[in-house]
């Protein structure tokens, strides 16, 4: 045999040797390498967390590491890593897992109808990675309140009950900014000019609806109640709410878990700046977080001659109004008979 011919031989092994290395690499660059069950997973990184954190995590959800890993290094991931929140689909590629582990997938967090500004951090501090205790100082912070116009008492109505895109890793600085804006991006000048026509403050307002809120879950009927207590309002009346003795007994006895149903004649007595049996105007804040429906109730409300007010025993979930005490009165007997004969005692 020539040594052209063994040359020629030796250069097609290589070759075939590399075509078969090649597509082996390939083959395993390019196969499932998932190992949950699951139609999708995802997957957090803290933040500032290290290379070696993340390999600790994916162990979890990837089959072959030293593969991923030889995938990684080759597209700087190690060198490059993000926090964040990402999405893994069953049956993707080491290539693909790298690409997807450099895509953070925004969280849509929501949140309605807490009752303090700590419920609040709460819960969004259980669906992004700031902790609650690090966003309720934020929330508290004194200069943020004072630059925006807040206190302690009312900053929960800087919140608009809603769902909103965030990313995961997001701080609890960034995330107060992001509400603080989503705050004045809501009250446009045509809702500020609805408020002054009421003759109230936004504030003003989301603490007027977290009454008309309380007082009412059905969204319809809404409306109605928040022009009888714009009514009250007028006539330097006190707005006599139970949803407000009720949050006065809870912040006094510093229990927000009980559960109240009926309130009492000696309840009204409570000193508290919340009661409104005994202060007249609003409370100092929101007594809880009003959704849009009552908002707009406030802003739009019904022009009506009703003072008064209580839950209807025909119609559950309605109430029966009525513009004399004498009406008042008989609706307020149905409703105590009705109540004392289902034994509701608190």
């Amino acid at each position: 045999m020539t040594p052209k011919k063994i040359i020629s031989i030796i250069s097609v092994a290589i070759i075939s040797a590399l075509i078969i290395y090649g597509f082996i690499l390939i083959s395993q660059i390019f196969s499932d390498n998932t190992k949950f069950t699951e139609k999708e997973v995802y997957v957090h990184v803290p933040t500032d967390a290290t290379y070696q954190q993340v390999m600790d995590t994916l162990k979890t959800y990837v089959t072959n590491l030293d593969r991923f890993e030889m995938v990684a290094n080759k597209m700087s991931y190690p060198e490059n890593v993000k926090s964040g929140r990402f999405l893994l689909t069953k049956g993707m590629n080491s290539y693909e897992l790298v690409k997807a582990m450099r895509n953070n997938v925004p969280v849509k967090l929501a949140f309605n109808n807490q009752e303090r500004i700590e419920n609040l951090a709460g819960r969004v501090g259980s669906q992004i990675e700031a902790d609650s205790l690090s966003l309720l100082n934020s929330f508290k912070d004194s200069v943020f309140l004072k630059e925006n116009g807040f206190t302690e008492e009312n900053v929960l109505s800087m919140f608009i009950a809603n769902t909103y895109e965030v990313y995961w890793n997001t701080s609890a600085e960034k995330f107060r900014d992001k509400m603080i804006k989503e705050y004045r991006n809501f009250w446009d000048k045509e809702r500020v000019a609805k408020a002054e026509k009421q003759g109230l403050s936004p504030i003003e307002v989301t603490t007027l609806a977290s009454i008309v809120h309380k007082e009412s879950v059905k969204k319809d009927e809404r409306p109605r109640i928040a022009g009888v207590y714009l009514n009250r309002l007028r006539a330097g009346m006190p707005l006599q709410a139970d949803p407000t003795v009720i949050f006065a007994k809870k912040k006094k006895d510093n229990d927000f878990n009980q559960i109240i149903k009926r309130v009492f004649y000696n309840d009204l007595f409570l000193n508290s700046p919340y009661n409104t049996y005994k202060v007249v105007g609003l409370p100092p804040g929101p007594i809880a977080m009003p959704d849009i429906t009552a908002l707009e109730a406030v802003l739009d409300p019904e022009k009506n001659n009703f003072i008064y007010f209580c839950a209807s025993v025909n119609r559950f979930g309605y109430h029966e109004f009525a513009a004399t005490l004498a009406e008042h009165n008989v609706n307020a007997k149905k409703y105590a008979d009705w109540v004392n004969a289902q034994g509701i005692k608190r």
